[in-house]
């Protein structure tokens, strides 16, 4: 906050039924700490509040992807500058100890200090749709692996007849064959005096379940597939025409920059979002070196590589680009960093950027 001579800095704790809240002036006096309640009135008391102590330069939220996002959307709505506090400072907390307070108190310290200015993600436009999409797909797609499994494993456990005529059948048609079958009865305590009708007929049950349940699942998946290659194609139709980005990779890139991507200040700070800025390594005689970044966002680092991996097979420029490096010296693996560090520039610019609201 260098060259601010007036106001005061907010400092907020979120969690899932209370919001508490400190703020300290621009020399780091503690002015007061309040707790509130989580919901819309709860917010605008909050914002109410922390008002009241004078013009509040900025507010540190910790949790602005969880209990804190309706919160910052609502403080930013209002004209406030909001900062994601992603840590809190450990030193601090061994001196201090732990508490809502001082968590509160703490996030304004670092927005104060400068240690904490990312600007958090608004979580209030189609991005966010896509997002949702994406965390809905993901676990249907586990729920729907997780009940082919347990269906081949009953399948092999199955009756000896019953598993000779489904052991040899391929993934869907195994899923649809059991869909079809028929149990004897479909209350089992009338064969309890039969163990083996009684053994054919649960697993008969048994399988046909699953089968149903990996149906429901993969024409769910199916129904999100559309629904989230409408949405990216209409969002960011430029990036869906770069050359190994499909649907799949574009909405990861664009969950990564969120709705607001303006906040990634240029294409290096993207890189480095996504772990392909090489991090500098240098100590004493030991200057100019490098090593690789395993920070960042992964998926939006495999989405890259992905890409990378793809051109490299199909995309004439970059094979006369791998050639090139190769008889430079260059091993595969230092070609794909750099191709990824190149790729990360050109899905940047196309990513969309609308430009930010004024605030009120």
């Amino acid at each position: 906050m260098a060259g601010q001579v007036d106001g005061v800095i907010g400092g907020v704790d979120t969690h899932k039924h209370t919001h508490h809240a400190a703020v300290i002036d621009h020399n780091g006096q503690l002015l007061g700490d309040r707790e509130f309640r989580a919901d819309a009135a709860g917010e605008s008391e909050l914002c109410d509040w922390l008002r009241a102590h004078g013009p509040v330069l900025a507010v540190g939220i910790e949790g602005t992807g969880l209990y804190g996002a309706g919160l910052a959307r609502h403080l930013s709505s209002a004209g406030m500058r909001v900062v994601e506090v992603n840590r809190p400072n450990r030193g601090a907390r061994r001196a201090q100890g732990k508490s809502d307070r001082l968590d509160a108190e703490q996030a304004a310290r670092a927005v104060l200090a400068a240690t904490a200015t990312a600007v958090p993600k608004s979580r209030s436009g189609p991005v966010e749709g896509v997002r949702m999409l994406r965390v809905t797909r993901a676990s249907a797609v586990k729920a729907r692996t997780q009940a082919f499994l347990v269906l081949h494993g009953i399948m092999i456990g199955s009756p000896t007849a019953l598993r000779d005529e489904l052991v040899k059948l391929s993934k869907r048609t195994l899923v649809k064959r059991c869909a079809g079958l028929r149990p004897e009865t479909e209350d089992l305590g009338e064969l309890i005096e039969k163990p083996e009708r009684l053994h054919l007929a649960a697993a008969k049950r048994t399988l046909r379940d699953l089968a149903h349940r990996w149906l429901a699942l993969d024409t769910e998946i199916k129904a999100l597939d559309r629904q989230i290659k409408a949405l990216v194609e209409r969002t960011a139709p430029q990036l869906v025409d770069l050359f190994g980005v499909g649907t799949e990779l574009a909405g990861q890139f664009l969950v990564t920059a969120g709705d607001n991507a303006h906040r990634i200040r240029n294409e290096a700070a993207f890189a480095k979002l996504c772990g392909v800025a090489p991090q500098p390594a240098s100590s004493g005689r030991t200057t100019g070196r490098h090593r690789l970044s395993r920070s960042g966002d992964r998926a939006a680092n495999s989405a890259l590589y992905i890409i990378a991996i793809t051109r490299m097979r199909h995309h004439e420029p970059t094979r006369t680009y791998f050639a090139r490096r190769t008889a430079q010296g260059l091993t595969k693996r230092e070609i794909i960093r750099c191709l990824k560090r190149y790729i990360a520039r050109e899905v940047f610019n196309a990513l969309p950027t609308p430009q930010p609201t004024p605030p009120p």
